[in-house]
């Protein structure tokens, strides 16, 4: 990738963009594993890895958790409903002990704002452990709207309702949207919806990157201004 710099970011740019949160704009891995690290062994399981860890993420909690167990022995007799709440509630008080932006993304976050685009996250995390990263992040103020994975009922991504919300609450049209992500779901989500997609290299993506069909790939947030514009 060319490692254009977002100094100077070009004109125009899209009127919105929406990004996915864990793999594409923070570093969650560490506290996911933690709360799986901690949920885990109260069931008699072994402790999970960083690498297992971040093939199981992207598609909510409640796919996490049963990733863990199956990952560890199978799944439980009692069922996952119990391990899941007891999951959320540790995992939404920890969420951002160890979690951080991926290198470049709060300076994306400055220019595209200064540029006046309206950003908006949609994530299949919970909409709780969500607001709790953002906040200690000090990310919330960037954004128009943000949905988790709990936010629409019935509907998370790929499916086009969980988007379709986040770009009502901002106000923008798929045409004038993009979609930055990192994994299957973010851009089936984006198709679906009739909106660009940036997928990023970097994240936790289950498979090939250059595979998942988004527009225009990016190894580091210092490209991203620069190839918005080619969506204006």
């Amino acid at each position: 990738m060319s490692g254009v710099k977002n100094d100077l970011p070009p004109k125009p740019l899209p009127r919105a963009v929406v990004f996915d949160l864990d793999g594409t704009l923070v570093d969650s891995v560490p506290d996911l594993q933690a709360a799986l690290n901690w949920l885990l062994p109260r069931s008699g399981r072994r402790t999970v890895s960083r690498d297992e860890v971040t093939g199981m993420v992207g598609d909510g909690v409640p796919k996490l958790v049963e990733r863990g167990f199956l990952a560890t022995g199978g799944l439980p007799e009692d069922g996952l409903d119990g391990p899941i709440a007891e999951f959320t509630d540790h995992y939404e008080a920890n969420a951002a002990a160890l979690t951080a932006p991926f290198p470049g993304a709060v300076r994306a976050l400055e220019v595209l704002r200064d540029a006046g685009c309206l950003l908006a996250v949609c994530t299949n995390k919970p909409a709780g452990a969500t607001a709790e990263i953002l906040d200690a992040l000090d990310l919330t103020p960037f954004f128009t709207a943000v949905a988790g994975g709990d936010t629409v009922p019935g509907a998370r991504k790929p499916d086009p309702r969980h988007l379709m919300h986040v770009l009502d609450a901002m106000g923008a049209a798929p045409g004038e949207t993009v979609m930055v992500g990192d994994s299957h779901n973010d851009v089936n989500v984006a198709k679906a919806a009739g909106v660009a997609t940036v997928a990023v290299t970097f994240g936790y993506a289950h498979g090939p990157v250059t595979e998942l069909g988004a527009d225009v790939l990016i190894d580091h947030f210092d490209e991203l201004v620069a190839v918005l514009g080619r969506f204006a």
